[in-house]
């Protein structure tokens, strides 16, 4: 690496001013083939610090300390060193760039950022280092373009002695490609060299010398490729249409980013009747001949459901065990593999521009059909990793991801490939207008369907009534919307316990810590109407809540407040105020400790502040005698038992210096009736406490506080406490001290067997009513303005297969948790009759027929998948691989993640009679 720049820098300004010209002409000009170079963040983040003008103000509570000091403190950042992207790369012993191999847990923006190669080149002009990393950019199939940060790694391995080298090249570099850069590594003539797909050590696939990329033959990461040297005179095998020995093959061309659910939120799916696949159409093929998906198809025509299928295990290709979990329970959903192993090539739509031409329904089929024809061999699902990996990108490398988040992608893309709405029409959805539930739902679902009709919104697909009410007007809105599944919070995600010390502000109590149950995701008005529940507040008053840091009020929270931003380790009060005051000047009481004879000091006062502040409002017109008697009411609950000082609405004429050393409970409420008048002429002793008004926001301007002071009007007004040792025996201010945190961290956060919870308590937490939170604010037609309404969903329509996804994951600002607990959830006899609002007389019962189920903690861990083969009435384990028979009395576990239920068809039992002993049969 470089020893730095070898002129004299350019200022800061000039620097950023530069890149971001070069950013913005970038962004302008994208196209294939553009060169951008990956950066480690961590020195790019140093350079924007640095950058910013060179110097950043910081305001926070970790610079409280420092502005305490009466100054705001100044961060000048250093001139970063060399590029240095030694952090991000796993090996540093690689000549050429191209064959540097990053480490392959990087995340964009948190791990490295993508420049320009004319940022990078001036960056590297000035600050020298590296080393370089070129990547160039690509297109997709849905003609957006993506930098290939990741280059495909292969394992060449000689035949000729088993020896192994390392290959990178772009995915869409060319088989020819591939040759050239073996051959020049190996010091071969082309016309001698052959190169198999050697997956998982078979000679399976010759690969020809051709313009076909390597995404286009399949190719995965980190997959072995077997390099044969010819001998003289002899020739390699003859290359044809059919090279690629039976393995059938998707149509390519990728990509489509932003997805849509079946027209709804989160949703789609689907059942009908089977119908004629692999049309010889308009359908892309990457196969040399468009015959191999006939003669796929001819392989599995004579599969059925009579003969013994649905063993085979899935190999699992370096982390997919995700992949692997959810298609096994896809694969055992009874209506969806009778679907895909009929005909259904009329319904395959290649037009649908949220689609992906079929080619993911075909993969997927093509899989399926496998599965049940293979018996118990397991089976490589390479080509169905290589399409999705093309079409969701997100899912294209060899890390871990969520079984749920896959499972929603592909019920989407199976529903857009499979949609028999070849042409969507427009539709204007019409306001409720007050009508029945009935007719709007059923309006809403006909015209779901005039653009979303497949097998997955035939089978998968249910509806929500979903109610919004306008917290200002009243405004009540009902839209009913499709779901493809449930997504259950687990109670203890749903709430979380907060402790707050409430004040009052009349001097009628002493302060008192409270702890209440509010929605984890609530909003501050959760809090403040949970709190006065538990502090009896009265209806003439209302509580205002803050967040106290360094002894002083950090920030007051609005009710609009979404309570995520509250950390455990805060410390929270509330106000008992008077709702007459609301508007009114709001004075806040700050505690300095002093010692005698630094009262007029000035300097410093802030680092011994100590104490809880306390907060009353005030009228308009204000002298001193109004903020004394105010204080002096407020603290009248912390006053010990009469001393021999001549106590008279705040004030001691101090006739003795020996304090009582006895307490009353009920001086609080003495004194109280004591300060009733407002008489000014009462105050004829001297102020027990000395109080300071602080006149600016800096604190470098305060004044003592008369009597007779004239106190300019203000929303806030500030005012400094001092308390010396007389103050000290006069009263007790234990009860400001140590306030409790929002909450305690202790034992009780110790990974600890959890109680059992029902997935019924789930499902009621999920339709629970609660405010939308402040970045999904409502438009209220009525208001003409963005609401913070409450919204409260329930279940109007559900599908034959109901999907439960248990919601074990959180993530926010501050962490990342799953959830052990364990859920008692039916396997037999679900019954949500009584949950389903639309009054159409049926019930709804489900029996499970699978699960997939994750291991483990965040950020890897392992899935495997419980499935029920119907026909046998018996459940199997699928775990990769590897596939073991399981008893039903095992398979609810604290892993349990889907779960994947199908609705129970209620039988007449004139009909039924005489059939069947069961009472019931499964949909199908």
């Amino acid at each position: 690496m470089g020893d730095g720049a070898s002129c004299l820098p350019i200022p800061p300004e000039e620097e950023k001013r530069i890149v971001d010209e070069l950013m913005e002409k970038s962004e302008r000009n994208l196209k294939e083939g553009n060169v951008y170079y990956v950066v480690s963040n961590r020195w790019y983040g140093s350079w924007k610090i640095y950058t910013q003008n060179g110097q950043q103000y910081l305001y926070s509570k970790e610079s409280l300390d420092s502005q305490n000091s009466n100054h705001v403190s100044s961060n000048t950042a250093d001139r970063p060193g060399p590029i240095d992207n030694s952090d991000i790369v796993s090996s540093l012993s690689a000549v050429e760039s191209d064959d540097l191999e990053l480490h392959r847990t990087l995340e964009e923006g948190q791990s490295y950022v993508l420049v320009p190669q004319e940022v990078w080149e001036k960056l590297l002009s000035w600050y020298k280092g590296g080393p370089a990393l070129p990547r160039r950019m690509i297109m997709r199939s849905d003609n957006s373009y993506s930098v290939e940060v990741y280059l495909l790694c292969l394992k060449l391995v000689d035949s000729r002695d088993n020896s192994q080298s390392v290959i990178r090249l772009s995915k869409k570099a060319s088989v020819d490609d591939l040759y050239q850069k073996v051959c020049s590594l190996k010091g071969l003539e082309l016309e001698k060299v052959n190169i198999w797909d050697y997956f998982n050590k078979q000679k399976s696939v010759l690969l020809a010398r051709s313009n076909k990329t390597l995404e286009d033959e399949l190719l995965q990461m980190d997959q072995e490729i077997l390099l044969d040297v010819l001998d003289d005179g002899s020739s390699g095998p003859k290359l044809g249409a059919n090279s690629r020995n039976n393995l059938s093959l998707v149509a390519l061309e990728p990509l489509r980013l932003p997805m849509t659910i079946a027209g709804g939120p989160t949703m789609s799916n689907g059942h009908s009747v089977g119908q004629n696949i692999y049309q010889k159409s308009s359908l892309s093929s990457t196969s040399s001949s468009k015959d191999d998906a006939y003669d796929a198809y001819d392989s599995f025509s004579s599969t059925s459901k009579t003969e013994k299928g649905g063993f085979a295990g899935l190999q699992n290709l370096g982390n997919t065990c995700f992949m692997n979990s959810a298609i096994q329970c896809l694969v055992h959903t009874t209506p969806i593999v009778e679907y895909f192993l009929g005909d259904y090539t009329n319904d395959i739509n290649t037009q649908n521009p949220l689609g992906m031409r079929g080619e993911l329904a075909i993969a997927f089929g093509e899989l399926l059909r496998k599965l049940w024809s293979s018996g118990r061999t397991a089976i490589a699902p390479r080509a169905f990793k290589g399409k999705l990996g093309r079409f969701a990108p997100q899912f294209s490398g060899y890390n871990q991801h969520d079984s749920q988040e896959l499972l929603a992608f592909l019920l989407d893309g199976l529903h857009e490939d499979l949609n028999r709405v070849k042409k969507k029409p427009y539709i204007e959805m019409k306001d409720s207008d007050d009508r029945p539930d009935e007719e709007v739902a059923e309006e809403s679902w006909r015209y779901h369907k005039a653009r979303n009709d497949s097998i997955i919104v035939d089978v998968c697909q249910g509806q929500y009534k979903s109610t919004l009410v306008c917290p200002a007007c009243g405004k009540i809105s009902i839209t009913f919307d499709p779901f493809m599944y449930l997504t259950l919070p687990l109670p203890s995600t749903v709430t979380r316990t907060m402790t707050i010390t409430v004040f009052y502000c009349d001097g009628s109590g002493h302060p008192m810590p409270y702890t209440v149950s509010v929605p984890k995701h609530g909003s501050c008005k959760d809090l403040s109407q949970a709190l006065g529940a538990a502090c009896c507040l009265r209806p003439d008053e209302s509580l205002l809540v803050a967040e106290v840091h360094e002894n002083r009020i950090y920030r007051y929270l609005d009710n609009s407040m979404d309570l995520t931003g509250v950390k455990d380790e805060d410390y929270l009060v509330a106000y008992r105020l008077p709702n007459r005051g609301a508007g009114k000047t709001k004075l806040e009481v700050l505690h300095r400790r002093v010692e005698r004879g630094t009262l007029d000091s000035v300097r410093g006062y802030d680092r011994k502040l100590f104490l809880t502040p306390l907060v009353m409002q005030l009228g308009d017109s204000l002298t001193g005698a109004d903020i004394r008697m105010a204080v002096s009411r407020m603290m009248s609950p912390l006053k010990r038992t009469c001393s021999p000082c001549k106590i008279d609405n705040g004030f001691a004429s101090r006739a003795s210096d020996e304090p009582s050393d006895s307490n009353s409970d009920h001086s609080g409420l003495m004194n109280h009736e004591m300060l009733e008048t407002d008489d000014e002429d009462s105050f004829t002793g001297e102020l027990a406490f000395h109080l300071s008004l602080v006149e600016d926001t800096r604190a470098s301007v305060i004044k003592p506080i008369q009597k007779d002071t004239i106190i300019k009007p203000g929303l806030t007004l500030k005012v400094l406490l001092d308390w010396d040792e007389k103050e000290h025996e006069l009263y007790d201010n234990s009860y400001l001290k140590d306030l409790p945190e929002v909450h305690k961290s202790g034992f009780t956060l110790k990974k600890t067997k959890q109680e059992a919870i029902s997935l019924f308590s789930c499902l009621d937490a999920f339709l629970r009513e609660e405010p939308l939170g402040p970045d999904d604010m409502w438009y209220c037609p009525s208001c003409k303005e963005h609401r913070q309404a409450s919204k409260k969903l329930d279940l109007w329509k559900l599908p034959e297969i109901l999907v439960v996804h248990l919601k074990r994951f959180s993530y926010s600002r501050f962490f990342k948790n799953k959830l052990d607990t364990f859920v008692n959830f039916p396997v037999q006899n679900l019954d949500l009759t009584k949950y389903v609002k639309a009054n159409d007389g049926e019930k709804y019962t489900y029996e499970l027929y699978a699960i997939s189920n994750h291991y483990g903690g965040l950020g890897g861990g392992h899935y495997t998948a419980y499935a029920k083969l119907v026909d046998e009435n018996r459940w199997y384990h699928f775990d990769d691989s590897h596939v073991s028979p399981v008893s039903e009395t095992d398979i609810r576990t604290t892993a349990a993640y889907l779960l994947f239920y199908q609705r129970v068809k209620a039988v007449d039992p004139d009909v039924q009679m005489g059939e069947t002993s069961q009472g019931h049969i499964m949909s199908s």
